[in-house]
């Protein structure tokens, strides 16, 4: 794989100012091998002056990163809008935009210019996702060398920003200036995976200028299955985070009832078909229960907190979970 990295991807260039002050922001948890390997390929590519900042809820989930030069290493409480929270914190001094990736998207070598380069032209955009030219998190998993095989493959595309409901949370790009002025953040009450955070977040911050997809702007997301959330837990969220939103008023009715739809048959689907790329049985009976809860009328997306992260079976109430 290093020699990927050294022969098969272009050479740092010279060091080329971007046209605004740039931070990449990584929040990762529970698959140091797949960070670690993602900041290599970013310290490869990285022909400008960008912040690279990382956010893990414990320093054994960073690796050997706590050495590593040209990252700033941070602590936070466990929980991707928690960490991506912390992240803004940090950055929040001499950065125009962050650019929050995932720790297992692996954007093109012109991808953080080309993003730098619509924030600058077009003032009125707030928050901006790239063109996914194959998502792993589809199927069962890319590895590094498909996903540089890839974007070798799609060469140079044309750049054309258009209008979206919302960013891809795997490659995220928010101008600063109206999140601190504002005071907005990713809410916290959508714990862990934070399912939809990058829904509830685009939602918030769109009420103050535009959300765009740039085609052209391109990366891979490779879908690595460690570190994610068991069946149970990803399956409650999947009914109870929309509805959740819906209440909130950052994702329409119709999006967050089509979104259960879709997630509900695709696990019974993948029940029935005996699909073994994701547990889905354990999504499915998460789905059950979180219906069952909306029903009642106690619905919550940190009801997941309750379950066993080893276990399809709830964990029982404590005395703070039953107030």
């Amino acid at each position: 794989m290093q020699a990927r990295f050294d022969h098969n991807l272009p050479r740092r260039a010279e060091c080329v100012p971007l046209p605004l002050r740039t931070a990449v922001g990584i929040a990762s948890a529970g698959r140091p091998a797949t960070l670690q390997q993602t900041i290599r390929y970013l310290a490869t590519i990285q022909a400008h002056p960008v912040r690279t900042i990382v956010c893990v809820p414990d320093i054994d989930d960073a690796g050997s990163l706590s050495n590593s030069l040209g990252v700033e290493l941070i602590v936070g409480p466990r929980g991707l809008t928690c960490q991506r929270n912390a992240i803004i914190r940090a950055a929040a001094r001499g950065t125009d935009i962050i650019v929050f990736l995932d720790d297992d998207f692996v954007p093109a070598p012109d991808f953080v210019a080309r993003m730098a380069a619509v924030f600058a032209r077009q003032q009125d955009v707030v928050i901006a996702t790239g063109e996914v030219l194959a998502d792993g998190i589809l199927g069962s998993g890319l590895s590094m060398a498909e996903a540089l095989s890839i974007i070798e493959s799609a060469g140079e595309r044309p750049e054309l920003v258009t209008d979206v409901y919302n960013a891809y949370g795997c490659n995220m790009v928010v101008r600063l200036a109206p999140v601190l002025e504002r005071t907005l953040t990713f809410d916290e009450e959508l714990p862990l995976y934070g399912w939809l955070e990058d829904v509830d977040f685009s939602r918030t911050i769109a009420r103050h200028g535009r959300s765009v997809k740039v085609a052209g702007a391109l990366g891979v997301h490779l879908g690595v299955k460690s570190g994610r959330q068991p069946g149970l837990r990803l399956g409650y969220s999947q009914v109870a985070n929309p509805a959740y939103l819906m209440r909130k008023g950052t994702m329409a009715s119709s999006r967050a009832i089509a979104q259960i739809s879709r997630n509900m048959l695709a696990n019974l689907r993948g029940v029935l078909l005996a699909d073994r790329t994701v547990d889905r049985l354990g999504r499915l009976r998460g789905n059950i229960v979180a219906v069952k809860d909306l029903l009642a009328g106690n619905s919550s997306p940190s009801r997941i907190l309750e379950f066993s992260g080893s276990s399809t079976k709830p964990m029982p109430p404590t005395p703070a979970n039953r107030s």
